[in-house]
């Protein structure tokens, strides 16, 4: 049998997140950046829009469809509608070839056995030559440009949709490490709970979002801001709309906020000494579109007494690390075979 060694088939790194997909071409860098939603028809299976488009349906589709989102908690919990995904986004960046490319995917840090070949088949299905897992924490900390080879520890906070995943790191693995199912999308729960006991009004996922974005924080703000938004009244049934401010949101947030800070705490506690005092020294650097929640960072500077930044495009850093790993997928082939 020949073998090839260059020049068939693309690389692809992938971000494959609970709120978002991110895919990340060597040599050409993010290609496509989209929302993990999926819109299905019921009666067919048939899969009638993916990404953007099918974020657009959520909570406005008639009943034969379904807009779902495949992925909670960072685990794939439709395993045929993220393969559909999968094969629909890496059709849309991966032009035809002979060869399939080979694709690594970041995983939460604590995923089970079983979760880990979930993702491996569904992206074998969808036209993967080969499949490559790496750690998230792992990838955020290389794609903030942190040198993760060196005997020294760093501390990394990833905050996506789905999960949360903290981790210390030293000489190229984690040395601790804790995923918990905390992040973006309960913080939007956390909202749209607060938004129906203090005003009797049910607001949706969407408009949650666009409030935690815009005005959320877990911070006292200088300067009070606010913004409308338009819900259901539970007492009339009626269409309403509400002035919210960004100190109640910070009252909504703050619960899963503290889980957060809560966990890289017991990270921290469990942490060697050494690392410790080197994490001590460096800081804690925040990672994830979770983590640009308004005054999250000095939350946890003033709860651990360490200095805490948030990554450069913080959100594009798992994906931008998962892709500087493929640079080492010829060194991992040659371990693998």
């Amino acid at each position: 049998m020949l073998k090839f060694k260059f020049g068939f088939g693309q690389d692809i790194g992938i971000d494959l997140g609970t709120a978002t997909v991110i895919v990340y071409i060597k040599g050409k860098g993010i290609v496509l950046r989209e929302p993990s939603v999926v819109a299905v028809d019921k009666t067919t299976g048939e899969v009638l829009a993916v990404g953007s488009e099918a974020r657009r349906m959520l909570g406005r589709t008639p009943g034969n469809i379904v807009a779902t989102r495949p992925l909670r908690d960072g685990v794939i919990s439709n395993y045929t509608v993220t393969e559909k995904m999968l094969k629909n986004f890496i059709n849309k960046v991966s032009p035809k070839s002979i060869f399939a490319p080979r694709i690594m995917i970041c995983i939460p840090s604590q995923v089970t056995e079983v979760e880990k070949k979930a993702v491996i088949d569904a992206a074998m299905q969808a036209g993967a030559r080969k499949v490559y897992l790496i750690e998230e924490p792992l990838a955020a900390a290389i794609g903030a440009g942190i040198d993760i080879s060196k005997p020294h520890g760093n501390m990394v906070v990833d905050i996506g949709g789905g999960t949360t995943d903290i981790a210390v790191i030293s000489l190229g693995g984690s040395v601790v490490s804790a995923s918990i199912k905390v992040a973006g999308d309960k913080f939007d729960e956390a909202i749209v709970k607060y938004v129906k006991k203090k005003y009797n009004v049910i607001i949706g996922e969407r408009t949650a979002e666009d409030l935690k974005i815009n005005i959320g924080c877990v911070y006292p703000k200088i300067q009070d801001a606010e913004m409308e938004v338009r819900g259901r009244d539970l007492g009339t049934g009626l269409p309403t709309t509400l002035t919210i401010h960004s100190s109640e949101m910070m009252e909504a947030l703050i619960e899963p906020a503290m889980l957060v800070v809560d966990a890289v705490h017991g990270v921290l506690e469990k942490t060697p000494p050494e690392l410790a005092a080197d994490i001590s020294d460096k800081g804690i650097y925040m990672t994830g579109g979770g983590c640009l929640v308004d005054g999250l960072d000095k939350l946890l500077q003033e709860k651990t007494g360490i200095n805490v930044m948030i990554a450069q495009d913080s959100v594009s850093c798992v994906a931008l690390g998962t892709g500087k790993a493929l640079d080492n997928l010829d060194a991992l082939d040659g371990k693998t075979k």
